[in-house]
């Protein structure tokens, strides 16, 4: 029994969205946003009478923080709005609530004159940026925080595996914001962001000023296995005619 209970299988969804792509006939690249949502017929805070409804939304959608962005590198600003603590709510969900937090963050960034937010645990520490996952580069090594006060990411978890595969270190722990600063090279990562570089974060420059050799490598890595040219993931695909 769930908080909310879903009137389909996952099996039912996933061939909505697969027929969704095709009635649109969105074959080159799309953005799919399912969505459970509590319907009409009961006010108030109390929910479980209320009827449980379920919309499914593909759009194209070009690179989320732009095709500049991916190549050269986007400007980052560190938030003063703090990611909800553990403590505060089900801050691990993905639910329409919690975005409230990663939209002022993201607000705050863009009416500074930043591309994108990067918001810290209520310790401090990194936790992720609006809707993305963090990586940085440190001696050659991949360092991501932990998902303790972010969300689990299939993109995080895939460019950890691919940094495996091609034998790069990869840590996994806190993560302070002075440390940011002199980074060799950071990006973050998600299924909007995908791979995208960070060439400064407070104004500060980080590393070349652009995409590092690092994140080249793990970008161009990423955009082989969602084009289905690595065999070793092609599990993880779905294909659609």
């Amino acid at each position: 029994m769930t908080l909310m209970n879903v009137p389909y299988s996952v099996e039912e969804l996933n061939d909505a969205q697969v027929k969704l792509l095709q009635e649109n006939e969105l074959f080159e690249g799309a953005y799919i946003r399912p969505l459970v949502y509590l319907g009409y017929g009961v006010m108030g805070l109390y929910h479980k009478d209320a009827p449980v409804n379920v919309s499914i939304s593909a759009w194209k959608w070009g690179a989320y923080l732009g095709e500049e962005g991916l190549k050269n590198g986007i400007r980052l600003k560190i938030s003063s709005m703090t990611r909800g603590g553990n403590t505060s709510g089900m801050g691990k969900a993905k639910a329409v609530a919690n975005y409230l937090n990663s939209q002022m963050a993201k607000y705050e960034a863009v009416e500074a004159g930043y591309d994108e937010a990067l918001m810290r645990d209520d310790q401090g520490y990194i936790a992720e940026a609006s809707g993305a996952c963090f990586f940085m580069v440190e001696d050659g090594k991949l360092i991501t925080p932990p998902n303790d006060n972010s969300l689990k990411s299939i993109t995080q978890a895939t460019v950890i595996d691919l940094a495996n595969d091609m034998g790069i270190e990869v840590v996994r722990r806190r993560i302070t914001r002075e440390e940011v600063y002199i980074c060799e090279e950071c990006f973050l990562t998600g299924t909007a962001a995908e791979i995208t570089p960070i060439k400064d974060v407070d104004a500060r420059i980080i590393g070349c000023g652009s995409r590092g050799p690092i994140t080249e490598k793990i970008q161009s890595a990423y955009f082989d296995v969602v084009a289905g040219k690595n065999e070793k993931y092609l599990k993880y695909l779905t294909y659609i005619n």
